[in-house]
């Protein structure tokens, strides 16, 4: 599976964030934009894998235009054809399940936009890791492996242009680029020869609740607005509100949101969600900020008997 609860809680805070309404009004068609923006995460997926495959059949063109060259080399005619027959690029090739995805997704940017993948091509033929892996002409699975995970670690997941290029596709997309990168390498890593047809389809969500968990932290957040953000004001009466970050009232609607409303969850592991995504997303004092009312507020409820958490462990 490609998304976490970290991943799912900042798709909701960006909701939330844009979120111009209140809680009396129609919400049905930000929740809409919440799941298509999660939902389009396995689009970004797609889109890296296909850029490989281009990258390998760009590789084979390659080949081809120098055998046919008028006045082709003894090179030119017996290539070293080892990036070609990449292992791990056949068996993306070959995998039937991930070319009916490109087809039921659309995934045709590259015939589009094949600037890029000349780009990608360009800046893996010209590096030292390619230098060094065509030094032989035979390979054994574990170096192709190798090879791919380094190309895609050190050329394709920082490359600028790429970059941009998502940026402009796609806003959401430039914060689902780091999950969905790891998710690329964890899946090229621990590939093997016999994995299955569907190893290269992975699921969005690690389960249903995963995915209802998205929908209830968005409305019950939204619900509560008015209670909750009631509870942060009597908080932060010290504080000019002007001066509080937005995406910091934003954080804390949902924690304090988690704390009272989802009973499964763990006191720690709410707060510590919360305070990694301000370190991310907010300013440098944010954690600090959020840290101190959360505090506040689960000794209170503690106290209040307000903390209804089932299960061990969850305080």
């Amino acid at each position: 599976m490609m998304l976490n609860r970290r991943h799912i809680r900042i798709k909701v805070m960006q909701t939330m964030y844009a979120f111009k309404g209140g809680e009396s009004d129609d919400f049905s068609k930000d929740q809409k934009f919440l799941m298509f923006s999660i939902d389009n995460m396995y689009n970004l997926y797609l889109l890296l894998m296909a850029l490989l495959l281009e990258v390998q059949k760009r590789a084979e063109s390659n080949l081809q235009k120098k055998q046919n060259k008028h006045l082709a080399t003894k090179e030119d005619k017996d290539p070293n054809r080892k990036f070609v027959n990449n292992q791990v690029l056949q068996i993306l090739k070959n995998n039937l399940q991930l070319k009916n995805q490109f087809e039921t997704y659309k995934i045709t940017n590259w015939e589009l936009d094949n600037e890029y993948v000349d780009v990608i091509f360009k800046a893996i033929i010209s590096s030292d890791l390619y230098k060094d892996y065509m030094q032989t002409k035979v390979s054994d699975f574990k170096e192709d492996k190798e090879f791919i995970v380094d190309i895609f670690k050190e050329i394709i997941a920082p490359n600028e242009k790429l970059y941009d290029y998502m940026e402009d596709k796609n806003l959401t997309w430039l914060d689902d680029l780091p999950t969905v990168n790891t998710t690329i390498l964890k899946l090229l890593r621990k590939v093997k020869i016999t994995s299955s047809e569907n190893y290269f389809t992975p699921n969005l969500y690690k389960d249903i609740e995963d995915k209802q968990f998205a929908i209830d932290l968005f409305k019950k957040t939204l619900l509560n607005k008015t209670v909750i953000n009631k509870e942060i004001e009597l908080k932060t009466q010290n504080w000019d509100a002007e001066r509080i970050a937005s995406i910091d009232y934003v954080l804390l609607q949902m924690a304090i949101c988690e704390l009272q409303h989802f009973t499964s969850i763990p006191v720690k592991v709410t707060i510590n969600e919360y305070l990694e995504i301000a370190k991310e997303y907010s300013t440098p004092k944010s954690s600090i900020f959020i840290n101190g009312i959360l505090d506040k507020l689960v000794k209170e409820y503690t106290a209040d008997g307000k903390l209804n958490k089932i299960g061990r462990g969850l305080m």
